[in-house]
């Protein structure tokens, strides 16, 4: 099928519901970090379709894998079972520290089991009054009716509204309406360790102490949005315990198949031995084809130094980026670890995405004024600097079309 652009925008424009922005391109074939649309123009890929393909683009061990399991078996529900769920929890395991896993499709279906079983938790201790949800100012958390109530932005929550009940947001740079905020009727407190949507904001020592320290007097549980600071992404398998935290349930997501959709709610076993069958389920969470994609994903990290490779190019990364923000006035702060970074702005970040992908570069914006980048984990020093260089390119650009 050989459409232009302009057929598939024709297309979208009568048949899809428009719930997306999308930028004018289209994309038909990917190779490692690049990307090629349907005039055959090449693109160096640093979103990596938001952190999700994360050992680039038709890997051929993840390629191989998906065609085999594709022409053997693809689904056969949860009445049954089949090998990869207990090998892809297994490896979980080992990287989080929670002996326990519930497959699901995606990071924010992570995030909604999450939320139940903390509730469920709490009921089966028979504590029915612990339903209360303690969530942070900048956190994004996903779109369903339960991470939605989780996320802070209201341009996502007001249209929808009312959300789940007994929601408290609070300030990452106030430890003390932390401590106000959570009660003996809180049945969890959900934080991203490095926030995503909200501009590539870590939480500081400071407040992740007191995270712990309000767990510890109220036994909140405390779960981990890891979705997009997970799996390696910053260099380390979690980036929780980086900060000292000790989450008794994670979400993952975006990584976790390198592409094929899966998501995950990993349990500690205080938490799993409160649930029970029945409690949650999924039609298609674990199939063959996902949890096996996440097998091929974790043994990359785990075995073939995936996550040694991100520590080092992470490096050599943030000493391109804050060197760039150093030429270049208009970027006043650099935040992140490993290969999530943002670039904080003076201006709106849109005019510099869109320069970037005219020049064959893929960023994106987010919390308006912040330049996102997200590659893929397999990235190679070379293609970190051709993109800073891109980068180095658009910034003077753009800056001289403001000074004009």
């Amino acid at each position: 099928m050989n459409l232009t652009l302009e057929d598939i925008q024709a297309r979208e424009a009568r048949h899809i519901l428009q719930t997306y922005r999308r930028q004018p391109v289209a994309f038909i074939r990917g190779s490692g970090a690049r990307l090629y649309d349907t005039a055959g123009r090449e693109y160096l890929d640093f979103i990596s379709g938001i952190g999700v393909t994360s050992l680039g683009h038709a890997h051929p061990t993840l390629a191989a894998a998906i065609a085999e399991q594709a022409a053997t078996l693809l689904h056969t529900s949860n009445l049954y079972y089949h090998p990869y769920q207990a090998e892809a929890a297994s490896r979980l395991a080992q990287l989080s520290g929670l002996p326990r896993a519930f497959f699901c499709n995606s990071g924010t279906e992570a995030v909604e089991a999450c939320l139940k079983f903390a509730r469920r938790y709490w009921y089966t201790q028979g504590a029915k009054e612990r339903t209360r949800f303690v969530a942070l100012a900048g956190g994004f958390s996903g779109r369903t009716f339960g991470s939605l109530s989780v996320t802070h932005d209201e341009h996502y929550r007001a249209p929808f509204a009312p959300l789940l009940e007994g929601v408290t947001f609070v300030d990452p740079d106030d430890p003390a309406a932390l401590e106000a905020a959570v009660t003996d009727r809180t049945a969890a407190i959900i934080a991203e360790p490095i926030q995503g949507e909200g501009g590539i904001r870590p939480l500081s020592a400071r407040f992740a102490a007191a995270l712990t320290e309000a767990c510890t007097r109220t036994g909140t549980l405390l779960i981990a949005d890891e979705v997009q600071s997970g799996l390696g992404r910053t260099g380390h398998p979690f980036y929780a315990p980086v900060l000292g935290l000790r989450p008794d349930l994670i979400s993952v997501g975006k990584a976790l198949g390198g592409g094929v959709p899966v998501g995950a709610a990993l349990v500690s076993e205080r938490v799993a031995q409160a649930i029970s069958a029945g409690d949650h389920g999924s039609t298609y969470g674990g199939n063959l084809l996902g949890t096996r994609a996440a097998v091929v994903f974790l043994t990359e990290l785990m075995d073939r130094g995936l996550l040694d490779h991100v520590k080092t190019v992470g490096v050599h990364c943030e000493r391109r980026v804050r060197a760039l923000a150093l030429k270049h006035p208009v970027i006043v702060e650099v935040r992140g670890v490993g290969l999530m970074r943002g670039l904080q702005l003076s201006l709106d970040a849109t005019p510099f995405v869109d320069e970037a992908r005219t020049r064959g570069l893929l960023v994106n914006r987010t919390d308006e004024k912040v330049v996102r980048l997200l590659p893929p984990l397999t990235i190679e020093q070379a293609d970190i600097d051709r993109a800073v260089d891109l980068l180095d390119a658009v910034f003077a650009a753009v800056a001289a079309e403001v000074r004009a």
